[in-house]
């Protein structure tokens, strides 16, 4: 007996696929986003902007790699 799941449909797969670039530049975005707020608010510019955007990136690509390995399974 195997425990073989179903295909999903091309169309979720393809939904899901695209939904990658999506978090990657939104997360990257909100990072920079918060960052720049902070370094105005304290006047520490730009420290928090760059701590931010690297803590965005490493966000977007860890979200990258979760979605790549929920469709390997």
């Amino acid at each position: 007996m195997t425990d073989k799941q179903p295909e999903k449909p091309l169309f979720k797969q393809l939904l899901e696929a695209s939904s990658v670039g999506i978090h990657l530049v939104v997360s990257t975005f909100v990072g920079f986003a918060i960052g720049y707020g902070l370094d105005k608010l304290f006047g520490t510019s730009p420290y928090l902007t760059v701590i931010f955007l690297i803590t965005g990136i490493i966000a977007g690509f860890r979200e990258l790699i979760r979605i790549a390995k929920k469709q390997e399974k």
